[in-house]
């Protein structure tokens, strides 16, 4: 083993948990190598379109016919634009097989998905963490609402949530920064629920945005959100949450940390003899040479599907179906969000009033469905986003220079436009499934993945059951023109997949136990989307990012009293 080769421990991708795994080993002297498959991203200096206007894109933004052809699958999701499109990974680029559709959208560089994430936070209640064994619909969580709140509190302080204190037991408040507000039609909207509902709530969507920096955002040198919402392009003022403004240059500064981009991971290296990994085999992106790395410990945040598949293709005698996979399980129950069903209504009143500015949030509705008791024909429950907005009413007639005068005159306002789109748990099952081809290879020799992942009856009950709720609210509240809609997208587009590698109690049922190890190789660590046992509802990387960094200073523990060698 080289020295210029060995670390304390090692991280397996460099984006929302990979970040704080690797922060909080260095901010405790844990010489640490972070890896990542893709070129590296540096806070402003890598941001090449951050402060561009409109105007100086060729497309103004949007995506050409030309690019939409080629990226069918990145070129459905809500964020590819023109002016980001450089952080996402192009269909071509990294292929993989769909037994079942499903549209992946990766982010392959430093900050992986950080630069382009939604920067939602709400945390996870115990009726989450608690729910499998309520409702029998898949194994125990082996930790609780109360394991993780300390490090809840641990990231927000140090991430910047803005944010109310709603007191909505299942969705429990946090550390936060002052808020936006909801504007006149959300609060009326709010007030409505209120009068008509003793359990439906709106607040303001919980969001990583300093909207009043502390102390603490200063010292990673980030700044004060202005609103600009031009936050998936990379926020030069450090005013939105991303890896790369935050967590991984806070790790570099205490000199612990080895950055390691372009570095694809193979697999890991398992020794018998000590039942113990002991590094990684990764190949150089461009020259594709192999290089093997040493650590005490592995940290594998390579994004859900990604992490399954670096376990899998980990074959030795010992498991020859993957690291970790004693009982078969890797890369089953692989679950994700429902995010098909929509709707939008018009409201009349209010006309006296409008918007002004811009505000990177909006409204949230928590679940309200089979919280305290089994009420519907499905399982688990729904989250909604919840909007409202007014816009210039264009007239579209004419041709060439009349056209060009009905869309630019100064046109008055339409009336109040609201929607809401839904965000639902699905069940984990075994037969969503990741797997490895055992003939196609990608460009570094790695199998393909194979993608086994659908929707199933209780979803379709869960879709019905919003729309018919949605359309009842809204009703409620004197909206007018009522529309639903279910786009049958595929899933993926959520960007919410987890499972594969789940965490429990029992090593027959499960891969991981409740601080995130591999049952069966206790120096590996799986700490991203692949350890969830079930989804929840809410946008999960603010839990990711706690059950990261509460992982992390457990192996570091177990390290220094020598559990770990």
């Amino acid at each position: 083993m080289s020295n210029s080769n060995t670390f304390d421990a090692i991280v397996i991708g460099a984006g929302m948990s990979g970040g704080w795994s690797a922060k909080e080993l260095c901010d405790q002297g844990i010489k640490t190598l972070l890896v990542e498959r893709g070129p590296d991203v540096q806070h402003i200096k890598d941001y090449p379109t951050a402060t561009l206007n409109p105007w100086e894109f060729e497309h103004r933004g949007e995506i050409s016919i030309e690019d939409k052809q080629a990226n069918p699958a990145i070129a459905r999701c809500y964020a590819y634009r023109e002016d980001n499109k450089h952080f996402f990974v192009k269909d071509q680029e990294h292929p993989y097989i769909q037994d079942e559709p499903f549209d992946w959208i990766r982010g392959y560089q430093v900050g992986g998905k950080s630069l382009m994430w939604a920067r939602q936070t709400q945390r996870w209640s115990n009726y989450d963490f608690t729910g499998p064994l309520r409702d029998g619909f898949v194994i125990d969580w082996p930790i609780r609402y109360e394991d993780l709140a300390p490090w809840y509190d641990k990231v927000e302080t140090f991430v910047g949530i803005a944010g109310n204190r709603d007191g909505i037991d299942s969705l429990p408040d946090g550390i936060f920064l002052p808020p936006w507000k909801l504007n006149c039609v959300e609060e009326y909207f709010r007030n409505e629920m209120k009068k008509h509902y003793g359990d439906r709530h709106v607040i303001f969507a919980r969001c990583a945005h300093l909207s009043q920096p502390g102390d603490i955002h200063l010292q990673q040198g980030r700044g004060q959100c202005m609103s600009r919402t031009e936050c998936e392009r990379g926020c030069p003022l450090g005013g939105y949450f991303s890896a790369n403004s935050s967590t991984i240059p806070w790790a570099l500064k205490t000199g612990n940390l080895t950055l390691r981009p372009d570095s694809v991971v193979h697999s890991i290296i398992y020794d018998a003899e000590s039942n113990k990994a002991t590094g990684i085999r990764v190949i150089n992106k461009n020259t594709k040479a192999t290089t093997e790395y040493f650590a005490k410990l592995i940290f594998i945040n390579a994004g859900a599907l990604n992490t399954n598949l670096i376990l899998l293709n980990s074959r030795s005698e010992r498991f020859p179906d993957g690291l970790g996979n004693h009982n078969g399980l890797l890369g089953k129950f692989v679950a994700f969000h429902n995010y098909r069903a929509r709707i939008s209504a018009i409201y009349e009143g209010m006309l006296d009033k409008r918007t002004k500015g811009k505000r990177p949030s909006g409204g949230y509705i928590p679940r309200f469905r089979n919280i305290y008791r089994q009420e519907t024909g499905f399982l688990r429950g729904y989250a909604a986003g919840f909007g409202a907005s007014r816009y210039p009413q264009r007239s579209f007639d004419g041709i060439g220079q009349q056209l060009k005068d009905n869309l630019y005159a100064s046109p008055e306002l339409g009336p109040w436009r609201v929607g809401s789109h839904m965000m639902g748990e699905t069940i984990p099952k075994e037969s969503n499934t990741v797997s490895l081809d055992e003939e196609q290879r990608d460009e570094w020799g790695i199998p393909l993945l194979h993608i086994s992942v659908k929707y199933d009856e209780n979803d379709e009950l869960m879709i019905r059951d919003f729309l018919d709720q949605f359309s009842e609210m809204y009703e409620k509240a004197g909206f007018k023109e009522i529309r639903t809609h279910d786009d049958h997208r595929a899933p993926g587009l959520d960007i919410h997949e987890m499972g594969g590698v789940r965490m429990g109690r029992d090593p027959k049922n499960s891969l991981l136990n409740g601080w995130n190890q591999l049952h069966s190789c206790k120096n590996v660590y799986v700490t991203d989307g692949a350890c969830m046992t079930s989804t929840s509802t809410q946008n999960p990387s603010l839990t990711y990012m706690a059950i990261a960094a509460r992982a992390a200073n457990h192996a570091v523990d177990q390290l220094k009293k020598g559990n770990i060698i």
